[in-house]
């Protein structure tokens, strides 16, 4: 095993590189961190215990990927300085050569000149400056540690010059994680997360619901030892290349009950039996050397003082998460929990730790990150955190017996902090109550709770426990407990999305929709007035297309106008003149249109338009055209520009050279290039994906940083099959730009025939029919099966970008039209897609803020989705046409996937909502929120439908609102400065007496500016 050891010399050297120049940088700035250390010595003596390590050995980890036994590290800025052995030397040694010189010093079994080496080793510290890091609480053992130790003191170097090591590993080194360094850790989370929900859950909910005797220990063991079942964790898919031999423990799993519990988990399992109540369990994992931990709190038959309580630990732990981000002190998180439990609930304040939580990385706890209410270390960006929230000790006002008078409540997880929030890394484990509560309807319990109460928990019971001893008590109604189960639900996501409105969104906050940014745009002709055309000489009307200038003869002198400033020209033959009428902006035109064109001062007096008259009507229909030629084009390079601007320019592709790429053949590529319909091929590069063209040798390349989603789509019930990428910035292909790029490879037979395989049936029997049909499963099995290869080959080589391979989910799939035509839609675990034809669509779920379903009302065939997003800038998404059969899964489906949805039976202006958001999104969120899109009243008489909306699309809006999505210039060649009146159509169709009520209403709630669209309406604006 110690053969295979091969340090990663690039990495070491950026990892020490980076700790130096802090150290540096450090003392430029007046030694906050390394507190005046010229000099860090750090030894370790005997090897760490199995799954912990202390700081010494964090610090190699960090460094060199292994923990080196007896081996002395002393840094300065200018040198590192290695003691080990000579078998330890012979790794170290390619690590010469570096940016920071590396000397390694070889101990052997002379003892004076071992001396002799640590005396080398003391004198460079003490050239280094007089001030020293070492760790004051030094728990080095063995005999070279104590050596190290003597020869230290023996130096001579001064108590008051020691310098403690332990904040300074921790602040310049362990706690901030590199990009690398998350991912190892999230993968220890999901393993660590996988373990408590699929194993220690199920097998908890078997032995007591089988009501076997178990000890605490035998439960924690039996856990323990599924770390060596390599299968289990396969099954999990906790990353691609999850190595499950590189497991260890960072918290060998520990299960507490019957009253007696330990909230920092540092007691070994006891023997005492598993005792139905409150049960705590906790664990941890390490991934390569990096560590991660879970705590979760079980209840079995709660009484409700006990879910009053675990509610209070969740909203305490919720505050707590919702306190860390980048630039907070940590004592400031714990103060802020503290003062919520002395607010809401003061008795549970002597049953609250003294912390919770600290740094996780290397080491298992990293006690200069604790998050104590005198702590002032900063939180910082990419920094890893054990959040543990807990009451100790609460007393049962209702014990059921001795071992339940006093429980105690923990949530334990692993979370990242960001910028503005922080990442939890451990959130597959389900902590709320629904999620924990585990009842079995004892007939005593039944007299001493309410019946709705037991109704609800035995639908609890039924997800938790699959074979509980009340079966027949369970409701009957599934779909009716299903549906209050999910209403429940969805009032909390609600509740959340409201709450995280008004914390994001404080009094005082800006608009969203930059015009705060808009500015005056200056528009310049020509600098001086020999620029000018020589042709004005003659005082005519010049057409300068060079300098996109209209020069206009006034009062006897040529006046140039930029063409920016004209809003249309047109002509109009009189008799044996014409008239020429040029039309400029001027402010007040642009009601119900994009009035993107902001004014110095409004109130200045414009010229609106100009008028010349003349007998050359050819001329004047040239210049007309010359204007129309000369707007339209710089309205359409304008509108390519700002299409452009979101293409970024991509990095070059590196091409591999020390083989040969992995090779997809017979590739279609879409959107398709120019040409020929010719197949390609697709190559895995270095740094991303190159498809050559068969033809012309036209290359496409995509960069894995580019890449967000990853899908693979297999053939079956399709006709292609799809390896699908969507790009976190937009790239050209030819002259189109696209977000999407598809490698596809049809899956039938050219001799397939769609009629009904006549000539087949007359060239073979039964027999050879089916066993085309079996080639034909065949065939679509191994094309299914190169593509999946190929696509899990991208995503390993795009590793280091988080890209992993998405499969859609057929059987969540519901039909509708994101675009043209109708297509089926269908969610994967990070996104919902419809991959088939373009365009694609590709919505990613944490990007969604709320989804509202449209046009659910009684009667209706379809309904239609709009998908709001996070970003208010960015306008909603549209699937219409859903089948009302799909309704019901397309809510459980966001329900499941944690997404907050509303119905109403109309369609609404989005464009009027979003508007109203991004102006003031305080007041938005003070007025309720989303809450308006809710449509929960029980009662369906008229009182009940007369409290719309002022959000419904009205039908005067919406032919405005039409025109101007039409066409997003102003520019028209019949184009008039006068306004059209407003409502001049009528509302409705003709139709019967209904038809006449609705018209009447319609036309009553347009004078209070709320009018109802039917339903033929909506799908016409739709379209």
């Amino acid at each position: 095993m110690a053969d295979d050891i091969v340090i990663d010399k690039a990495l070491f050297h950026e990892r020490l590189s980076a700790f130096v120049t802090k150290w540096k940088a450090d003392k430029r700035s007046g030694d906050q961190v390394f507190q005046g250390a010229g000099s860090i010595a750090t030894a370790v003596g005997k090897a760490s215990e199995p799954g912990s390590y202390l700081k010494p050995a964090a610090f190699q980890l960090w460094l060199l990927g292994y923990e080196f036994p007896a081996t002395l590290f002393v840094l300065t800025p200018d040198l590192v300085q290695i003691v080990t052995t000579k078998k330890k030397a012979s790794y170290l040694e390619p690590l010469k050569g570096g940016k920071v010189p590396v000397e390694i010093l070889v101990r052997g079994k002379d003892a004076e000149e071992n001396k002799k080496q640590f005396q080398t080793c003391l004198e460079t510290m003490k050239k280094a400056g007089k001030k020293v890091a070492v760790l004051k609480k030094d728990s080095a053992t063995g005999g070279f540690a104590e050596e190290w130790k003597a020869a230290f003191q023996e130096a001579g170097i001064k108590e008051e010059d020691h310098v403690d090591l332990a904040p300074i590993l921790s602040q310049a080194a362990l706690s901030v994680k590199d990009e690398k360094e998350l991912r190892i850790i999230r993968d220890a989370s999901r393993a660590s997360s996988a373990l408590m929900t699929s194993y220690f859950v199920e097998e908890m909910s078997d032995i007591l619901d089988s009501e076997k005797k178990i000890s605490h220990k035998a439960l924690s063991d039996k856990v323990a030892n599924k770390i060596d079942d390599p299968k289990f964790f396969e099954k999990q898919k906790v990353s691609k290349n999850f190595d499950t031999m590189q497991l260890d423990w960072c918290l060998a799993p520990t299960v507490q009950s019957g009253g007696a519990y330990d909230l920092k988990f540092a007691a070994e399992p006891d023997d005492n039996n598993l005792h139905a109540g409150v049960i705590i369990s906790a664990l941890g994992l390490r991934y390569q050397t990096y560590g991660a931990m879970i705590g979760r709190t079980y209840m079995v038959d709660p009484n409700r003082e006990q879910e009053a309580a675990y509610k209070f630990l969740l909203s305490v732990h919720d505050l707590i998460m919702k306190s860390i981000k980048d630039g907070v002190v940590a004592k400031d998180v714990y103060s802020k929990a503290l003062n919520h439990i002395k607010t809401k609930k003061p008795e549970f304040e002597k049953h609250f730790p003294k912390n919770v939580g600290y740094g996780i990385g290397t080491e298992n706890k990293d006690g200069t990150l604790l998050l104590s209410g005198k702590n002032t270390r900063v939180l910082k960006d990419g920094m890893t955190l054990v959040v543990s929230t807990g009451f100790q000790d609460l007393e049962n006002s209702k014990p059921q017996n001795k071992k339940s008078k006093t429980y105690s409540l923990v949530l334990v997880d692993t979370v990242r902090v960001g910028p503005t929030d922080c990442a939890v890394f451990t959130k597959d484990t389900p902590s709320e109550l629904d999620s924990v509560s585990f009842f079995f309807n004892d007939e005593e319990e039944e007299e001493t709770k309410p019946k709705p109460k037991r109704e609800r928990a035995g639908a609890i019971a039924q997800t938790n426990i699959t074979k509980t001893r009340t079966r027949h008590e369970r409701p009957t109604n599934q779909d009716a407990e299903k549906e209050a189960l999910r209403r429940e639900h969805q009032k909390e996501l609600h509740q959340k999305k409201q709450q995280a409105g008004l914390e994001a969104y404080g009094e005082g906050a800006k608009t969203l929709n930059g015009t705060e940014e808009k500015k005056f745009k200056r528009f310049e002709s020509y600098k001086r007035d020999n620029q000018l055309p020589s042709s004005v000489a003659g005082l005519e009307i010049v057409v300068d297309k060079k300098n996109l200038t209209v020069i206009l003869p006034i009062m006897g002198r040529p006046v140039p106008f930029h063409i920016h400033t004209i809003k249309n020209a047109s002509h109009t033959p009189e008799a044996d003149f014409t008239s020429l009428r040029i039309n400029f902006l001027s402010p007040g035109q642009g009601v119900g249109r994009k009035d993107d064109q902001p004014f110095e001062d409004p109130n200045a007096h414009f010229i609106r338009s100009l008028t010349f008259r003349s007998h050359d009507i050819n001329r004047i229909d040239r210049i007309t055209k010359d204007i129309t030629d000369l707007k339209k084009d710089v309205v359409r390079r304008e509108q390519e520009k700002k299409q452009m601007e979101d293409v970024v320019e991509q990095d070059k592709l590196i091409p591999i050279k020390s083989r040969k790429p992995f090779v997809l053949d017979l590739i279609f590529l879409r959107p398709a290039l120019d040409g020929k319909r010719i197949p390609g091929s697709v190559e895995i590069h270095q740094n991303g994906l190159r498809y050559a063209h068969g033809a012309g040798g036209v290359k496409v390349d995509v960069l894995f940083s580019n890449m967000k989603h990853l899908f693979f789509q297999p053939s079956q019930h399709e006709l292609i099959v799809i390896i699908h990428v969507h790009l976190k910035n937009p790239i050209m292909l030819g002259k189109k730009k696209t977000k999407d790029v598809q490698f596809v490879r049809e899956a039938t037979e050219m001799q397939f025939d769609e009629t009904g395989n006549r000539k087949r049936r007359h060239k073979f029997g039964d027999e050879e029919e089916f066993e085309q049909e079996q080639e034909e499963r065949r065939r679509r099995a191994a094309l299914d099966k190169e593509f999946k290869n190929f696509a899990e080959k991208i995503a390993d080589a795009a590793r280091n970008e988080n890209v992993s391979v998405d499969i859609p989910y057929r059987e969540l799939g519901f039909n509708g039209v994101p675009s043209r035509s109708s297509v089926l839609v269908q969610p994967t675990t990070d996104c919902l897609v419809q991959l088939t034809e373009p365009p694609f669509t590709c919505i990613t779920l944490s990007e969604i803020e709320i989804v509202h379903l449209e046009r659910v009302q009684f009667g209706l065939r379809n309904f239609d989705m709009v998908v709001v997003f996070k970003d208010y800038n960015r306008p909603p998404v549209h699937i219409n046409t859903i089948p009302v059969e799909s309704l019901d899964p397309v809510k459980d489906w966001l329900d499941s996937v944690d997404i907050p949805f509303s119905e109403g039976p109309l369609n609404l202006n989005w464009a009027t909502i979003m508007k109203t958001v991004t102006q003031d999104p305080h007041q938005f969120f003070v007025d309720g929120g989303w809450s308006f899109l809710s449509t929960e009243s029980d009662d369906e008489d008229e009182d009940g439908e007369e409290e719309e909306s002022a959000f419904e699309v009205s039908e005067s809006e919406l032919a405005v609102s039409d025109e101007s999505s039409g066409d997003e210039s102003d520019f028209d060649e019949n184009a008039s400065d006068e306004m059209d009146d407003e409502g001049s159509e009528d509302d409705f169709s003709e139709g019967e007496d209904w038809d006449e009520l609705e018209k009447k209403a319609a036309r009553k709630d347009r004078e209070s500016g709320l009018v109802v669209e039917d339903e033929g309406k909506a799908k016409k604006r739709k379209r």
